[in-house]
C-alpha cells in the first residue's frame, strides 16, 4: 500500500488567501507612497509660501524678510527629510535595482537643491536686485522639484506624479511672471494646493485599486 502523499495536493483556500495577502502587504511596504510625498510637500508649500507672501506684503522691497525666508527654508528641510526617510524605509531590505534607485533618487534631491543654492548665491554676488533674487531662487527650486516628479512619474509609471510635476513647473512659471509679492501667493495656492489635490487623487486611486 502506497502511503506517499502527492506533492500536488490542492492548497487550502484560506492558506492561498493568506499567501496573497502577505505578498500584497510586502509590495505595499516597499512601494513609494505618493500620498506621503504629495501631502507633505503640499502642506509645507501652502504654509511656507503663505508666510513669505505675508512677509513680502509688509516689506518695503516687496520681497520676504530674512525671518520668513528662514522659516520657509526650515520647512523645506523638513520636507526633504520626510522624503528621504520615507524612500529609505521603503527601500530598506531590497537588493539590486530597487535599492539603488531609491538611493539615487534621494541623492538627486540633495544635488538639485545644493546646486540651486549655489546658483542663487552667484546671483546675489552679481548684484541682482532683491526681487530678481527672489524670483530666481523660487523658480529654480520649483524647477528641480517639478522635473524630479516628472522623472519619477515616468520611471514608476505614476501618472498623477508626472502630472503634478508639470503643474509645479507651470505654477512656478506663473509665479515668476506675477513677480513679488503676488508670486508667493500663486505658489501657496496653486503649488501647495495642487500638491494637496494630488494627494487626494492618489488616495482615491489607491482605494479603488
Amino acid at each position: 500500500m502506497d502511503t506517499h502523499e502527492p506533492d500536488d495536493a490542492p492548497l487550502d483556500p484560506a492558506e492561498g488567501l493568506a499567501i496573497v495577502a502577505a505578498q500584497r502587504r510586502r509590495v505595499q511596504d516597499t512601494d513609494i507612497d505618493d500620498r506621503v510625498l504629495f501631502g507633505t510637500w503640499g502642506v509645507l508649500w501652502l504654509v511656507g509660501y503663505a508666510i513669505q507672501w505675508w512677509s513680502a506684503e509688509r516689506s518695503p522691497t516687496g520681497t520676504s524678510t530674512a525671518p520668513a525666508g528662514t522659516a520657509f527654508g526650515a520647512l523645506m528641510v523638513v520636507g526633504l527629510v520626510v522624503t528621504l526617510t520615507h524612500i529609505g524605509r521603503r527601500s530598506r531590505g531590497l537588493r539590486g535595482t530597487s535599492r539603488s534607485v531609491g538611493t539615487m533618487f534621494g541623492l538627486t534631491w540633495f544635488a538639485g537643491f545644493m546646486a540651486q543654492g549655489l546658483i542663487v548665491a552667484g546671483v546675489v554676488r552679481a548684484g541682482a536686485s532683491p526681487e530678481v533674487i527672489a524670483i530666481v531662487a523660487n523658480s529654480l527650486a520649483c524647477l528641480v522639484v517639478g522635473l524630479l516628479y516628472m522623472v519619477c512619474g515616468a520611471m514608476w509609471q505614476i501618472r498623477a506624479m508626472y502630472v503634478l510635476g508639470v503643474w509645479v513647473i507651470a505654477a512656478a512659471a506663473g509665479a515668476a511672471l506675477a513677480g513679488t509679492p503676488s508670486g508667493y501667493l500663486v505658489m501657496s495656492l496653486a503649488g501647495g494646493g495642487g500638491m494637496l489635490l494630488g494627494a487626494v487623487v492618489a488616495h482615491v486611486t489607491r482605494r479603488r485599486s
